[in-house]
């Protein structure tokens, strides 16, 4: 386990990207990465959980990389939003990216990858090319899936015991789903933790999934 890269935000908050290497050759690049939205701690909790507990007892079959928070200043306050007020769910620059009202909860930034936390994901995606990745969001205990993860998010619901749904239920213009599942066809995974969950159930779902992935996936 090894801290790779890391980003200093202009508030001061750090994000971090967190290497585990696999032990076999044509090891897959995994990426997770929790709290895009502040006011959702619930994947932090889980990564940082896994990390300093469970991963010490584990073999590696492939590359998994960590950004437990991304939106680090959002979680501080409890907002869904970064410090300067943008969703970073919608601030991906996508075809279908749009301008919304800058008192919106999905504000999506005066322009497309206009903050920080949106250009590190970016720069991480082109520098590792991910074969999977998974986000870990809340509260509508789901599983649901962007791009060609079909298969896999019916896995994933077995282990999280969450139903597959393909559709969230409304338009996400400017998401990172939409980013590298859609326009990339990197199969992109959300995981969405009930907010009413407690964290001891929320953890041995979300190890269940890690070991997946790190193990056989």
């Amino acid at each position: 386990m090894k801290l790779i890269k890391s980003l200093h935000l202009k508030s001061g908050e750090e994000i971090e990207l967190i290497k585990i290497s696999g032990l076999v050759e044509n090891s897959k690049n995994i990426l997770i990465i929790g709290v895009f939205h502040g006011e959702e701690p619930q994947g932090y909790y889980a990564v940082k959980n896994y990390l300093n507990n469970v991963i010490k007892n584990n073999s590696f079959k492939n590359n998994v990389y960590f950004i437990p928070c991304l939106n680090p200043d959002g979680m501080e306050k409890n907002e869904r939003k970064n410090c300067n007020g943008v969703d970073l769910n919608r601030n991906f620059p996508t075809k279908n990216w749009e301008l919304s009202e800058t008192n919106s909860d999905y504000f999506g930034g005066k322009e497309p990858a206009s903050e920080e936390e949106t250009k590190f994901v970016i720069e991480i995606i082109s520098e590792i090319k991910p074969d999977f990745i998974l986000t870990l969001h809340s509260p509508y205990a789901v599983v649901n899936y962007d791009g060609p993860g079909t298969d896999v998010a019916e896995i994933i619901s077995k282990l999280s015991d969450y139903p597959v749904q393909s559709d969230i239920g409304y338009p996400t213009p400017g998401s990172f789903g939409t980013y590298c599942g859609v326009e990339r066809n990197i199969p992109v995974i959300t995981l969405e933790y009930s907010d009413t969950e407690n964290l001891n159930s929320i953890f041995e779902k979300s190890n269940k999934v890690f070991d997946w992935l790190i193990k056989e996936y």
